[in-house]
C-alpha cells in the first residue's frame, strides 16, 4: 500500500510540475504538430497554399491559427484527468497515447473544416465557430475521456478514487493502533 501511496505521490507532483506554465510548453509542441499537418491538407485541396508564420494562405484568404485554435487548455485537461486517476504505467501511457494523439487528430479536422467554411463563405460561420469553441469543444473532451475509459477499461474515478484510498488508508491505519 505504501508503494501506491508513493506512486500517487509521484502523479500529484507530476500535475503540480505541469501547473507551472505548462500552457506554454504545451502551445509550443502543438502548435508544428498541428500547423504543419494543416497546410499539407490545403495543399491537397488548392496547391497555392503556403504557411507564414501562423498564418496560412488558402483559396485567396488568409487563416490566422491563434492559440484557442490549438486548443491547449483541453490538452491539459486530458492530461490531468490522465494523471489523477490511478493506474498501472502501460496503461497509463497507452491511455495518454491515445488521448493526446485522437484529440491532435480531431482538432486538426475540425480546424481544415472551419477553414472550408470560411473561404466557402458560410453565412453562419461565425455561429458555428462560436459554437464549436463553446459547446463542441467540451464535449468532445468529454467524448474522448469516456472512449479512453472504455477502451482502456479504466475503473478508478479521477481524484475520487485516490481521496477513497487514503481515506481507506487513514482507517486502516487507526484500526491498527486499536
Amino acid at each position: 500500500m505504501q508503494n501506491k501511496l508513493a506512486l500517487m505521490f509521484v502523479r500529484y507532483i507530476v500535475l503540480a510540475i505541469l501547473a507551472l506554465n505548462s500552457l506554454y510548453v504545451i502551445y509550443l509542441i502543438v502548435f508544428p504538430i498541428t500547423i504543419y499537418p494543416l497546410v499539407a491538407l490545403f495543399t491537397l485541396v488548392d496547391s497555392s497554399s503556403f504557411i507564414l508564420g501562423n498564418i496560412i494562405a488558402f483559396k485567396g484568404e488568409y487563416i490566422g491559427i491563434v492559440r484557442a485554435c490549438l486548443a491547449g487548455a483541453a490538452y491539459y485537461l486530458l492530461l490531468i484527468l490522465n494523471l489523477s486517476t490511478p493506474m498501472n504505467t502501460t496503461k497509463r501511457a497507452k491511455s495518454l497515447v491515445f488521448l493526446l494523439i485522437s484529440f491532435l487528430i480531431i482538432n486538426i479536422l475540425r480546424i481544415f473544416a472551419f477553414s472550408l467554411l470560411f473561404v466557402s463563405g458560410f453565412y453562419y460561420f461565425d455561429l458555428a465557430h462560436e459554437l464549436s469553441w463553446y459547446v463542441l469543444s467540451i464535449i468532445l473532451v468529454i467524448i474522448l475521456w469516456f472512449t479512453n475509459v472504455k477502451i482502456f477499461k479504466i475503473k478508478a474515478v479521477p481524484v475520487y478514487t485516490d481521496i477513497t484510498s487514503i481515506i481507506n488508508l487513514i482507517k486502516i491505519e487507526k484500526k491498527k493502533r486499536k
